[in-house]
């Protein structure tokens, strides 16, 4: 399509000139003109991430997953059991008030907590990218909406013409057709 086709899109359903517009806008606008389906962005549709990458989102999966709070809880109250039970036998390896537990606790925290940052970081950007590809879909059918309208009403309006023009001319040949008929009377 032309670039005078794209104008006078843009003209039609957005009130403004094509050179005026977003990129967004214009890349919609695009679409609409070629009459193209809207594809998904590449990035969405590809797993592009590396395997840190990955295993960073595994992470963050198990680490924020119910089956690992209640694990976890387990091997904690397991851990504070062990050291109390055995604590007369010297087989306790961390005594309460539990400082070896403490330290694990930390160093995990320390080291879960970017890994989940990261993990949702890209999970944002990932977000961020399918937001922009719905609004793209949502504007190109509306502006598209806005099209079917355009054309319908034009449609109707030429057909009301058409029945105006009808009617007009039922009317001519009546009013002859009463004219002669008062005249030979």
């Amino acid at each position: 399509m032309t670039i005078d086709a794209r104008q006078q899109l843009a003209r039609d359903l957005l009130g403004c000139a094509y050179e005026a517009l977003t990129p967004v806008q214009r890349s919609v606008i695009d679409l609409i003109a070629t009459e193209a389906p809207t594809g998904l962005d590449p990035e969405l549709k590809h797993d592009e991430r590396s395997r840190s990458e990955r295993l960073a989102d595994r992470v963050a999966a198990i680490g924020g997953s119910w089956a690992f709070i209640i694990g976890f809880g387990v091997a904690l109250f397991v851990w504070m059991g062990w050291n109390v039970a055995t604590k007369g036998f010297g087989l306790a390896f961390d005594p309460y008030p539990f400082i070896f537990l403490n330290l694990m606790l930390s160093t995990l925290a320390a080291i879960q907590a970017p890994i989940i940052m990261m993990s949702q970081n890209r999970a944002a950007a990932r977000d961020r990218a399918s937001a922009e590809h719905d609004y793209i879909v949502n504007l190109r059918a509306e502006l598209e909406i806005m099209h079917l309208h355009d054309k319908v009403d034009a449609m109707r309006h030429r057909e009301l013409l058409g029945i105006i023009k009808r009617q007009n001319e039922s009317l001519r040949i009546l009013r002859g057709q009463a004219n002669g008929g008062v005249a030979k009377g």
